[in-house]
């Protein structure tokens, strides 16, 4: 049978092509998309020469429960100047500048690396050049490399921006070069790019607060440059002094170890598991859309009985009509395969737009060949798989034999009817699974909602950052005076309750992590206590954020300008410590064995800044302004997130009148990350809800076709059971008899799939452990909250065409065979 005899079929069933390229659309086009997203962020290597050569090289430090402690300057200089495994390695550290010298002022992104960060990746600058030695040396001209897009918005494509002067920070900066269109740092998208400029003479050990990254010599394996590198952390340690308050055997107990990975997973992090969970889901959706064609493939194939019957009486053997069959079942995949892409593109586009979970590596993701070739794949694959249905019914060795008996005896086989209702106990089973899987994201995203952040009224907080450079305010008390000026600005706009600054914003970043010392504990041998979460905070950051004190007193702008010795601490350390909130008032602590002693004057409520869904880290919370800290005399937080309540957050005209507020006070203060704590709060939900969107898309796709596939069923039942129905409502069968016939088929159907999808979850769920917030896989709310609803959903398919079966006539019923 030639290609224009299948098409000519077709188009004489337009609804049941309908209906079939659509079912068909709907599951390739979703496996299309999440395969699109699948390849992109995870099979794609990374868009760098050699880039199996490239690491990221971290560290780990057991002895303080360090899994990623990052890179540090005093390992930086003893890998690349003794190492044997490395063609060369760099640091680099996100940034970001304020950009004046025209209109308003600027805070654009940015990147700092050292010398050998580009090379590493393969950067070849369209115009200009590199970053040289001079340039990463402190006492030369500062210099600035700019990302494509930024030249092309700032300087319209001109070449002659290389070699003019840029204000970043209110310090000149020399342009020399341009970085290629298609170059992405990692998964950064800084608009500038600086030397890091560090001094040698003043590196000490520690400072662990910077992302390092090496290639690989030819042929040197990762556990080889592992191995190296491990050989040349004691050579390090002896190499460098210690931090002031610190000493080298600290940093020995840490138990320090190379923490090596190929640089595509740390890009990547630990968003595989998810894509790999959803690809799989995405594929039980398609297996149910082949289930429902193959269903419909089965009715359509036994209304051409007739036809199938003359051929074989003809001549045509089974093969012959096994082929013509597995065409049109070919022709019907590829077609829906079709329209599949053109849905994934749309999808591809939603996706990226929602920037889901801070999905890496969006930029690669896209319909390119490889995913038109998985498209292909699967969309051959479908249609081998519910062709083959209708092919061993109908194409096998005794087909002649079968087609010719024909008539009734043939409808009315035990056997056909057992092989659709299989398929639709197997809808409903993955339907059940996929249902499971949806509930149990659900319950984890209503669980994590109700966990308390440490926060209140998070759309009544407006949070924005801006940073005062030292070139324009270089005495640290003016610098907070400054802050406090412009705090007091903001406070005095109309709606606004409080104002406040923080080093950083809850839930959003890791902040800054060292050991805290206590007056009354011991620390024998110098052994290094637990690390702790630091945070500079000013006078009433915790009226502003809603936090309570527990105990004590807040921060008062005499303790700042006076610089007393005083601190805070977080609920669970001063239990952890001293027992509870009341003993630690009046205790004293330290960030080194030889820091000031900062007496504790308040304990305040935990606070989850990791995210809802981890522990409320300990914290130190230390004044803006200090006389000796960490090494620093005095210390300043120079700027920071300010984070402002107020009725009016969130409204463009209020960030208007605070921007004005700010620049009434210093013109050259650029305000960035402008955003409302619920819009950060839900960013850190944003995995989470992502995945509960995903998989109950699936979901609901699935049990659509496990619905649809039941009223099928029922359907074509009471079709066939006309006559049937015909003599019992002769015979005076009650009409709720005929309809409880029906009705108890399809929940019977039902029943099977929902006990073979329990099986089936709770055999498989646990793979989504790690998605989960104190949530059992096998949460028995979640599994008989699904199967309760999806046995009533399944009986109201099946009343639908059990009441038609009442309005049978029995006469035309009777008459009609």
């Amino acid at each position: 049978m030639g290609l224009i005899h299948l098409l000519r079929r077709l188009r004489r069933s337009p609804m049941f092509a309908f209906v079939t390229l659509l079912t068909l659309a709907i599951g390739i086009g979703a496996n299309t998309a999440i395969f699109s997203v699948l390849d992109g962020v995870l099979l794609k290597p990374l868009p760098y020469p050699h880039a199996e050569q490239l690491i990221a090289v971290d560290h780990k430090a057991p002895g303080v429960h360090f899994e990623h402690a990052g890179s540090a300057p005093f390992l930086y200089y003893t890998y690349r100047e003794q190492n044997r495994t490395l063609q060369d390695v760099g640091l680099w550290s996100s940034d970001s500048a304020a950009i004046t010298g025209s209109a308003e002022p600027q805070r654009v992104e940015g990147v700092d690396v050292t010398q050998g960060v580009l090379p590493i990746l393969g950067v070849q600058p369209i115009i200009g050049r590199l970053f040289s030695q001079a340039d990463d040396s402190p006492g030369t001209q500062e210099t600035v490399i700019l990302s494509y897009g930024y030249w092309r918005s700032h300087y319209g494509g001109d070449s002659s921006a290389v070699g003019r002067t840029i204000m970043a920070d209110d310090r000149p900066r020399l342009i020399i070069g341009v970085t290629p269109e298609s170059f992405h740092f990692l998964d950064q998208n800084p608009a500038l790019i600086f030397p890091m400029r560090i001094d040698r003479s003043k590196i000490y050990l520690g400072n662990f607060s910077f992302h390092s990254l090496a290639r690989l010599k030819p042929g040197v394996s990762l556990a080889q440059a592992s191995a190296d590198e491990a050989r040349l952390i004691p050579v390090a340690l002896d190499s460098f002094p210690p931090y002031p308050g610190y000493s080298k055997e600290m940093f020995q107990q840490v138990g320090l170890a190379p923490n090596f990975a190929p640089l595509k997973d740390s890009v990547v992090g630990d968003i595989a598991s998810t894509l790999w969970i959803l690809m799989a889901t995405i594929g039980i959706v398609l297996v149910i859309a082949c289930a429902n064609v193959a269903n419909l493939l089965l009715v359509r194939t036994e209304g051409r009985q007739q036809e199938l019957a003359i051929r074989a009486a003809l001549g045509a053997g089974s093969g012959r009509i096994a082929r013509d069959l597995f065409m049109e079942s070919l022709l019907l995949g590829l077609a829906g395969g079709a329209f599949g892409v053109a849905l994934a593109y749309g999808g591809i586009r939603w996706l990226i737009s929602m920037a889901p979970a801070n999905l890496p590596r969006l930029s690669q993701i896209t319909i390119d060949a490889p995913v038109l070739l998985f498209a292909l794949a699967a969309s051959l694959l479908a249609g081998l798989l519910f062709g083959a249905i209708p092919v061993l019914k109908y194409a096998g060795p005794r087909v002649a034999s079968t087609l010719r008996a024909g008539g009734r005896s043939l409808s009315q086989s035990r056997e056909r009817h057992r092989a659709r209702s299989t398929l639709v106990v197997v809808q409903v089973a993955l339907a059940m699974l996929l249902l499971i899987g949806s509930g149990l994201m659900i319950r984890t995203f209503r669980t994590l909602r109700h966990v308390t952040p440490g926060f209140t009224n998070p759309d009544q907080v407006l949070t924005m950052n801006f940073y005062i450079p030292d070139n324009q305010v270089k005495d640290p008390v003016q610098s907070v005076r400054m802050e406090q000026e412009i705090m007091d600005k903001v406070a005095a706009l109309p709606g606004v309750d409080s104002v406040a600054l923080s080093s950083y914003v809850p839930t959003d970043t890791s902040g800054w992590h060292d050991p805290i010392y206590a007056e009354d504990r011991s620390y024998a041998d110098q052994k290094i206590p637990p690390l702790r979460r630091y945070r500079m905070i000013s006078p009433g950051l915790l009226k502003t954020m809603g936090q309570s004190l527990v105990a004590g007193r807040d921060f008062t702008w005499t303790d700042v300008y006076d610089m007393r010795p005083v601190c805070l601490v977080s609920e669970n350390l001063a239990r952890e410590l001293w027992g509870s909130p009341a003993a630690a008032i009046g205790k004293r602590i330290h960030e080194s064995l030889k820091g000031e002693f900062r007496q504790v004057v308040g304990v305040v409520s935990d606070e989850r800044d990791d995210g809802v869904n981890q522990p409320a880290p300990t914290v130190a919370f230390w004044p803006l302004l200090m006389d000796d800290f960490a090494g620093n005399k005095p210390f300043v937080q120079r700027g920071g997130p300010m984070m402002i309540r107020s009725s009016r957050a969130g409204s463009s005209g209020f960030v208007q009148e605070v921007s004005r507020a700010v620049w009434s006070i210093n013109p050259n203060l650029p305000l960035a990350y402008v955003r409302t704590m619920r819009e950060v709060y839900d960013k850190s939900l944003a995995r989470t809800s992502f995945t509960l969107t995903m998989l109950a898309l699936a979901g609901a796709m699935a049990l659509l076709l496990g619905l649809i596939g039941i009223y099928g069923v029922i359907s074509y039942s009471v079709s066939q059971r006309t006559r049937e129905i015909g003599i019992r409502m002769a015979l005076g069968s009650p009409q709720t008899e005929v309809t409880r016939i029906f009705l108890w088929h399809g929940l019977r159907l039902a029943a099977v799939g929902v006990a073979c999808g329990l099986v089936a979850a709770a055999a498989t769920t646990r793979l989504m452990s790690s998605l989960l917030f104190h949530v059992s896989p096998l949460d028995p709310l979640t599994y008989a909250g699904v199967a309760g609803c999806l046995v009533a959903a399944a009986a109201l398919a099946s009343f639908l065409p059990a009441l038609r079966a009442t309005a049978v006539d029995p006469v035309e019923a009777l008459r009609a065979e």
